[in-house]
């Protein structure tokens, strides 16, 4: 088809049709010309804003940024969960446990760990973009209450861990009063009263009647597995430890019923484990009908109306390129016009949209506790606000490039009339140039808001931002000898909750021992290498043959498995799944390693970890990947031998790797930075912050696990050795507010 039907006249070098003779002129034409303009600028109007649709409403990235700006998931512990008015849903996850409010966020956390939360709210966050998609008919919010019932059963051993390591020991000469005091406290514990610890010096036969007393209130079938954990604690006077061992195991009463009465009561009114989000919020006043009509713009825009726009846009492009008067390149520069029209009339409307955005804004009926209203408007604020800015830029693509295209065909214009080309090359430009209007007509609008608001976040550690830190740069909570707890009943435990329920509260490294079962003549041997103060040795040896005999197998346990073990590869199998269950966490196993590495790569193969596993550079000075890398490519476990290396290539000596501080701390007065195992100058530095004189210190623990002395240690080491510290090893991480240090460690190092 030529350019024009009617007759040519000259004009310098360029011929153009003469006026009123082209067919293309008629009047008809000419009005279904006006009319498909405006149906091209209504296109790219309701292309532009379903675009946005896309990438905002019905992008999950979308909400989670909008979470994140406003430290929805922070404020959720530091301000909704502690406000007064909030306290009978407190109370309710507490298992109904006469907790201090000193530590009820230490204790929510327990109950309901951060990354469990975020978990559970993306998990709401899909179902919302499944039902405004149209994927599904009906708004069904439902919340899988499993992971909280199941932190409910570690409550016991985390929280009574808190209760008696906070109460002051006084000495009692008498034993008599001492074994009345214990009784005392036996009460106290089960009311959910701080007790008052007596401190004795106890003989072989008090070591027993105390064991007794203390023993007198557990069902008789479980006396006999808690006798030796509580001896080996009476035998060296930790009271506080014994009474942390058997509280959880106190039938009908606060501390040893309240993980089972609260998992029934929320089982009861949960309709079991099942919360019905949406007739929650209908019972207390919330308009749901929101949802509904958002449902039906959503629906509509991005199903019949935005095929409807694509196929007009492309007709009306089609339309105006074939049947409007002129060269070509005016054709193109009229589409432009077109273009540049639509993104500049949607972004007019988008402004009026920010304009009005605080309209838009749902009060929070008056019952609902002041600080949760303030952070949903908040959120509705910032999302109304990120909505409106991804339209506003979503807009810039049909304006800027049909201006550009505008500028492109004037200045082509103005070429053609000095130099004529070739007819070849000319058609060549002209459908490189009607391609790309066609494609921003109908691809730039749904591309850009996606750019803008980004893809869906990915989380490392709990944080976007952590994703950009290298391994090396990070910091990590460690717990010392992790397996070695309260709730595993270990007879000298240095933790309380197990090692699921470390990594549930915020432990992102595991330093564990791994050993066979010890024949009788080794154990005088691998106690005299251990940790263990005399007393307690002494006292684990009259313990261990009557209470573990040897067992065949591969175990994680503190020097003597008699003492307390867990078994190695159903222990891995539990950590393979917490990490499939948080993908974008990154967890670290330092292994004192008591088996070969042949034993180590087996077990590791045999609970399937091999593919979460990543191996360091063979050099230890190569540079270390960022988190992000690790979560993207899903090799998230990274293990260290102390005394091995190999043969598996993804277990190293990991003080080939880092370097670490003295351990053998006898009070926190001593506590020093200077060089140790690994010497200097490596790339990953272990802070040994734990104190082992005489076994564990509940005692020493709270003082040391304090926030301020853990991040002041921590910042001298680094000083003094020349890098940052990357692995805060503590015991009793359930104690004191070594997390928060560690978080602050990890803020200080954002980019």
């Amino acid at each position: 088809m030529g350019d024009t039907a009617g007759p040519r006249t000259e004009r310098g070098d360029r011929t153009v049709p003469a006026p009123g003779k082209g067919w293309r002129d008629a009047r008809l034409l000419r009005r279904a010309r006006a009319c498909a303009s405006v149906l091209a600028v209504l296109c790219v109007v309701v292309l532009t804003l379903a675009g946005t649709l896309r990438g905002t409403v019905l992008s999950r990235g979308f909400y989670q940024s909008v979470l994140d700006d406003e430290r929805a998931y922070d404020r959720l512990y530091d301000e909704v969960l502690v406000d007064p008015e909030a306290q009978p849903v407190t109370r309710s996850l507490l298992a109904r446990l006469p907790v201090p409010e000193g530590v009820v966020t230490g204790n929510l956390k327990t109950v309901l760990p951060p990354a469990t939360v975020r978990e559970l709210t993306d998990s709401q966050i899909a179902a919302l973009l499944s039902y405004l998609r149209g994927d599904t008919d009906s708004l069904h919010l439902s919340v899988d209450l499993t992971p909280v019932l199941a932190n409910l059963n570690d409550l016991g051993e985390v929280y009574l861990g808190s209760l008696v390591s906070g109460s002051g020991e006084r000495s009692e000469e008498d034993l008599d009063a001492a074994l009345e005091d214990l009784d005392t406290a036996l009460d106290d514990l089960a009311a959910g009263r701080r007790p008052d610890l007596p401190r004795v010096k106890l003989s072989d036969k008090a070591v027993g009647d105390a064991t007794r007393v203390l023993l007198s209130g557990v069902p008789e079938d479980e006396r006999n597995a808690l006798r030796p954990q509580v001896e080996g604690a009476l035998s060296v006077g930790d009271v506080a430890t014994a009474l942390a061992a058997v509280g959880p195991h106190l039938p009908g009463t606060a501390a040893g019923a309240g993980g089972k009465e609260g998992r029934k009561d929320l089982v009861r009114i949960t309709d079991g484990g099942q919360w019905d989000v949406v007739q929650d919020l209908q019972d207390s006043g919330a308009d749901t009908e929101a949802l509904r009509s958002a449902r039906g713009v959503t629906d509509l825009t991005l199903g019949l109306v935005q095929t409807l726009a694509t196929v007009a846009g492309i007709g009306a492009a089609v339309f105006l390129w074939f049947l409007s008067p002129g060269r070509r390149v005016y054709r193109i520069r009229r589409l432009s016009e077109l273009l540049a029209v639509g993104g500049a009339l949607t972004a007019l409307l988008f402004l009026l949209a920010r304009w009005r955005a605080d309209t838009w804004v749902w009060t929070p009926p008056a019952s609902w506790p002041p600080t949760l209203a303030s952070l949903i408007s908040d959120l509705e604020r910032t999302g109304a606000r990120a909505f409106t800015e991804a339209g506003l830029l979503a807009s810039l693509a049909p304006l800027v490039t049909g201006l550009l295209l505008f500028v492109s065909c004037a200045a082509w214009e103005r070429r053609l009339s000095g130099r004529k080309l070739t007819r070849r090359t000319r058609r060549t430009a002209m459908a490189g140039a009607g391609a790309v209007v066609t494609t921003t007509i109908v691809l730039g609008p749904a591309l850009l808001p996606t750019a803008a608001t980004g893809s869906e976040r990915v989380y490392c550690n709990g944080s976007v931002e952590l994703c950009e830190l290298r391994y090396d740069q990070a910091a990590y909570l460690a717990t010392h000898n992790s397996m070695s707890s309260t709730a595993d009943r270990f007879i000298s435990p240095l933790q309380d909750g197990d090692i699921t329920t470390q990594l549930d509260n915020g432990a992102r490294a595991l330093l564990v021992d791994t050993h066979t079962w010890e024949q009788r003549d080794e154990i005088a041997e691998r106690l005299q290498l251990s940790e263990y103060a005399p007393d307690m040795r002494k006292q684990i040896t009259g313990l261990i043959d009557e209470a573990s005999p040897s067992r065949p197998g591969l175990w994680l346990c503190h020097a003597v498995c008699r003492g307390g073990a867990v078994p190695l590869v159903e222990t891995l199998r539990d950590i393979g799944d917490w990490l499939d269950a948080h993908p974008g966490e990154v967890v670290t196993m330092i292994v004192q390693d008591g088996i070969s590495g042949e034993q180590t790569e087996s077990a590791f193969r045999r609970a399937g970890l091999e593919r979460l596993l990543y191996t360091p550079d063979a050099d230890p000075d190569a540079r270390w990947p960022k988190l992000g890398e690790m979560v993207e490519k899903d090799r998230r476990l990274v293990v260290f031998a102390e005394h091995e290396s190999g043969p598996a290539p993804w277990y190293r000596n990991f003080y080939r790797y880092g370097m670490e501080t003295p351990y053998a701390f006898k009070s926190p007065d001593e506590m020093s930075c200077v060089p140790n195992r690994g010497d200097t100058g490596k790339q990953l530095f272990l802070l040994n912050h734990f104190i082992t004189h005489g076994g564990g210190s509940r005692i020493d623990a709270g003082e040391i696990n304090d926030r301020d002395f853990v991040r002041e240690r921590a910042l001298r080491c680094q000083a003094e050795r020349g890098h940052p510290v990357n692995f805060v090893a503590v015991d009793y991480a359930n104690l004191g507010s070594a997390q928060d240090a560690v978080d602050a460690l990890n803020e200080s190092r954002l980019p």
